[in-house]
């Protein structure tokens, strides 16, 4: 059986931290059960680069976006495989495959009537890249709950997709096919959506340049979500690659909640209007929220380096947390004494501990060889039965793309097996002379016990896979998923160890410095040398001291109309609001502005620019095309002075 599974392809505006990392993990330990199963596995990932953030974080950085994109792509890369994910391709949307296969769809679509140029005019998300119409907003703000943030209204010439002429026909598909959006929250959630209306959608842009080129109107780029929706497709070669051919559609469509609109209406919608075969699920998880509710992202400043936490607690601990803690439906909570509580717990102690005891009995009593059981007991049975009935329960989640409801099932036959020690107590067996084809039962009954626990885990921790085999003195051949539920697969005689613990115990309190410190590595990149502007005549400090420089707290921001730079802001200065007129607009959306600390002028004469009284001027730093507005990392009250 051919199986082709995806993870969404994710902004390279800033490094991937342990909150983006769970889809891309949850992919793969799916991939790898499938590869298990010996399906033909291929397995998608890649970051989605042509968007306007993308431009103003490349311009925060004074870097091309190419330039900044191409770093942070390589830390992408970095933490996948840190994390041992084993993908089979990684596109990126600024690659020339993709690109020519946006641009055919593109013009076939606007050949056919689908797509068509008119004037848009509406509010748009800079952060979610996503325009809303008036009705959807929630109190005039992005009604993205994990955004909120303020749009801008935007007039521009665009083209246009018809996903309202599709709407009967994909309520219609969803009806037909009820597992195609999981888990049911989120079908219903769409469903909803769906029959409140859908609008045509907006597919390209004029107000700037970076992006694909729509094939027979260059001055337009396309729209991030036809553009980045097509990488299913472009990356298996469509329409004539053999990839394609093999693997379209995709069984499995995996992501974060807060997109599953774009992928089960909007790219549902291209491909019928493409008259191609839909994908067979498409399954929208939660977030990963911190301690205190919050989405665990950079912009709340609550992540942690995820290659320092890979260091400290190895990938398979990393995987296995974040996989277990996910329940479907649900949002996870992510802490690091969380992850230090789960290793210790389910790691360490359960499932760590019963091979490294086992192995040690086996070392102690039979001299590392492992023994002939003689004749099972009810022990050994009750174990059997269960191995089989985990596996089963084992497939079913997995079937459902529930990962954390598989784990439990691995961990009710770990637990079953350590009891299963204390109940024979092989060192009492062993003072018993009588006891020791019983001894050796029980002692077998441990190693293939180990083997079976380490098909079932190979899927999500893929590093215990080969450190279980050493021990074993045994190939990875001996990881087979169909005798998961299968006795008797050890040749007795064969010599094992008891090697170092696969999970030792975590004394979080040697990290208690770090895990105070939330951060999260940038990529380096090679920043551009510039000529600065030669410097200005001396003055003197009195000169200087007649300047009032004050912080001053933005509430709100919105562009001037009829004009392309020109922000109007209102700032708050010891208790009182002024509007300050900055000629900002080409370097910031009004969005990213509001509830920052600025340093503004506060003793300059008011001015008049288009009819509105400047009250001030706030400072920036400039070279060339680029601008930064000075902002306060602390937070200080209005009116408190810059000296």
């Amino acid at each position: 059986m051919n199986y082709y599974i995806t993870t969404p392809i994710f902004y390279p505006n800033s490094s991937p931290h342990i909150g983006t990392a769970y889809t891309t993990v949850a992919a793969d330990a799916l991939a790898r059960y499938h590869r298990m199963l010996g399906d033909q596995v291929y397995f998608l990932t890649g970051t989605d680069e042509n968007a306007q953030k993308i431009v103003r974080t490349a311009e925060a950085h004074h870097l091309e976006p190419q330039t900044y994109v191409d770093g942070v792509v390589e830390r992408f890369k970095e933490l996948w495989k840190s994390l041992d994910i084993s993908n089979n391709d990684f596109i990126r949307t600024t690659e020339e495959r993709h690109g020519k296969v946006v641009q055919q769809i593109f013009a076939k679509l606007y050949e056919q009537g689908d797509i068509y140029k008119s004037e848009y005019s509406g509010w748009y998300c800079t952060p979610c890249e996503t325009f809303w119409t008036e009705s959807k907003l929630i109190d005039g703000k992005c009604p993205n709950p994990d955004c909120l943030r303020s749009v801008e209204l935007l007039k521009e010439e665009s083209y246009f997709f018809r996903l309202s002429k599709y709407q009967n026909a994909l309520l219609q598909y969803i009806e037909e096919h009820p597992d195609f959006i999981q888990p049911l929250s989120r079908r219903n959630e769409m469903i909803r959506f769906i029959e409140s209306g859908l609008e045509d959608l907006c597919v390209s842009r004029t107000t700037f340049k970076w992006g694909i080129k729509v094939p027979f109107d260059p001055k337009h780029v396309v729209y991030v979500w036809l553009d980045a929706l097509i990488n299913y497709i472009s990356a298996l070669g469509y329409p004539d690659g053999e990839n394609y051919k093999k693997y379209w559609p995709a069984n499995v469509q995996i992501m974060g909640k807060d997109i599953v609109r774009f992928h089960a209406i909007i790219w549902p919608i291209i491909l019928m209007a493409l008259d191609l075969p839909l994908p067979r699920l498409v399954y929208g998880h939660g977030w990963y929220l911190s301690k205190d509710g919050g989405k665990i992202s950079k912009s709340r400043g609550n992540v942690q380096d995820s290659f320092e936490l890979i260091k400290r607690y190895g990938s398979d601990a990393i995987r296995y947390f974040l996989l277990r803690e996910m329940q479907v439906g649900t949002d996870g909570t992510y802490s690091e004494d969380n992850l230090v509580e789960r290793i210790n717990s389910d790691l360490a102690n359960d499932f760590g501990n019963f091979v490294s005891r086992s192995l040690a009995m086996v070392v102690k009593y039979r001299g590392g060889v492992v023994p002939r059981p003689v004749q099972d007991g009810p022990l050994e049975m009750e174990l059997k039965t269960l191995s089989s009935e985990v596996k089963k329960g084992v497939d079913e989640s997995l079937g459902r793309c529930d990962l954390a409801s598989a784990l439990e099932q691995i961990w009710r036959f770990i637990a079953r097996c350590n009891k299963y020690v204390d109940e024979t107590a092989p060192w009492s067996l062993a003072k018993q002379e009588d006891q020791q084809e019983r001894l050796d039962t029980v002692l077998y009954t441990f190693v293939e016990s180990i083997r079976i626990m380490a098909i079932l885990t190979a899927p999500f921790m893929p590093g215990i896979t080969p450190r279980i085999c050493s021990l074993l003195s045994s190939d990875e051949q001996l990881i087979r998923w169909e005798e998961a539920d299968q006795w008797g697969i050890i040749n007795p005689g064969v010599s094992v160890q008891k090697g170092e613990q696969l999970f030792p115990r975590i004394d979080i309190s040697q990290y208690a410095e770090e895990v105070a410190k939330p951060v999260e590595s940038e990529p380096k990149q090679e920043t551009k040398q510039v000529e600065l502007e030669p410097m200005k005549e001396e003055i003197s400090i009195e000169d200087f001291a007649k300047l009032d420089l004050r912080v001053g707290k933005v509430l709100s921001a919105e562009k001037v109309a009829k004009t392309d730079k020109l922000l109007k802001l209102e700032i708050e200065i010891s208790g009182q609001v002024r509007t300050v007129v900055s000629g900002i607009a080409q370097h910031y959306a009004p969005e990213d502005l509001i509830n920052k600390s600025v340093v503004v002028v506060a003793n300059l004469k008011p001015a008049k620019l288009r009819g509105i009284t400047s009250q001030g001027m706030i400072l920036a730093a400039s070279q060339g095309d680029v601008l930064e507005v000075l902002t306060l990392d602390k937070e200080l009250p209005g009116g408190a002075q810059v000296k």
